[in-house]
């Protein structure tokens, strides 16, 4: 993480929950949530000031606080980085956030504004990008490269030397079988295995269960 900054967590939705139950249980003080959404039955959020307007957070200094991103992403959605990018341009920051019990390798290297969530393993060699979400039970093995604003959602299994470009969703319970490259706006479907390089804005998806009913004799 950045530093003990004080934070604020923009969007009040789930992904901003879990964000916000990670922060607290480490001890950090989340000045204000932005969404201008209701977001008085999430308790997590009870006592928290709420914010409803992005405008009111020119009133903290980029100085003085960081911003943490709760926004999350579905597949070739650009809606989390322009978040991003319009507050970067503003010269505010976004914290790295590292749940407790993530296992992340000291040898592995994790850019500002990426989330590893609880469960998520990040071994050796592994490069994770700037403000990359690595969902709940992910597993990112050694040398993998995660380029910028992916999300790798729960319990997807990336095997070692795999590459992502930018934009990329690796849909939950998929499997990315070793050193292929997934180009920028690319799509794993959930639950499938990808097998070979996955080109610029494609979409690789799952093999279809069928199922076939036996007939029996003497019932129609």
């Amino acid at each position: 993480m950045n530093s003990d900054k004080p934070l604020l967590l923009i969007g009040g939705g789930g992904h901003a929950s879990v964000l916000a139950d990670i922060l607290l249980s480490q001890g950090r003080d989340i000045l204000a949530v932005i969404s201008p959404d209701d977001i008085s039955a999430r308790k997590v959020f009870q006592g928290i000031p709420h914010i409803t307007h992005d405008d009111e957070v020119k009133n903290f200094s980029p100085k003085s606080v960081l911003l943490v991103n709760g926004i999350g992403m579905m597949p070739r959605s650009t809606f989390r980085r322009l978040i991003n990018q319009h507050f970067l341009d503003l010269g505010y920051q976004f914290e790295t956030v590292i749940a407790n019990n993530a296992f992340v390798s000291n040898y592995s290297e994790i850019k500002p504004g990426a989330q590893i969530l609880p469960g998520a393993i990040v071994h050796t060699g592994a490069i994770i990008g700037e403000h990359s979400i690595i969902n709940s039970n992910v597993l990112i093995e050694h040398d993998c490269k995660i380029g910028c604003y992916n999300h790798i959602a729960p319990k997807a299994t990336l095997c070692g030397e795999v590459r992502t470009g930018k934009d990329v969703y690796v849909g939950a319970n998929s499997t990315v079988v070793q050193g292929l490259v997934l180009a920028e706006q690319s799509v794993v479907g959930a639950g499938a295995v990808l097998t070979q390089v996955l080109p610029a804005r494609s979409t690789c998806y799952p093999a279809r269960s069928m199922i076939k009913a036996n007939r029996i004799k003497g019932i129609s």
